[in-house]
């Protein structure tokens, strides 16, 4: 299985899909999401959960900085701008809604773009696909997702690229 997305140049996440990019929510969040597109899935797939984080993050938050959750992902394409709109697909908290980022569940439900606050961090787009159909509630938290994909993860995937301050 491979993901690959359009929104990485030369190893750098494009400036529109983070901080220095033009569409946010209320609170200052980056909203504009990043496209992605699944091929060469196993044979026995019934949904893709996809997580994007920053393990860089750790230098300033100290944790892992979830940006986006995905769980029932049932098709292969993942247009950009798709998570503000999207009804097909269930999307978790990202990690906005922690104490660092102070957002509530409801408001970071969706792609959290880059911010990086101290230096160049590295973002990780990993694609699971799985033998089930999770059905966790919107707003479910990472851990959750962790825990729901065991037993059931056919392949993965990942890219990665770099986003500065």
């Amino acid at each position: 299985m491979k993901v690959h997305t359009t929104a990485i140049v030369n190893g750098e996440f494009a400036d529109k899909y983070g901080k220095r990019g033009s569409q946010f929510s209320p609170n200052g969040m980056p909203t504009y999401s990043i496209p992605f597109e699944i091929t060469d899935a196993p044979e026995g797939v019934q949904s893709f959960a996809v997580v994007l984080e920053d393990k860089d993050a750790i230098t300033a938050s100290g944790f892992v900085w979830i940006h986006w959750l995905i769980s029932d992902l049932k098709r292969t394409v993942v247009a950009e701008n798709d998570s503000i709109s999207a009804q097909d697909y269930t999307q978790g908290a990202n990690s906005w809604a922690s104490v660092l980022g102070k957002f509530d569940i409801d408001e970071a439900s969706y792609y959290g773009g880059m911010a990086p606050p101290n230096c160049r961090h590295r973002y990780e787009l990993i694609v699971y696909a799985l033998d089930t159909v999770l059905d966790l509630p919107r707003g479910f938290r990472f851990n959750d997702l962790h825990f729901a994909m065991q037993g059931h993860i056919l392949a993965s995937a990942s890219v990665m690229g770099t986003y500065d301050v």
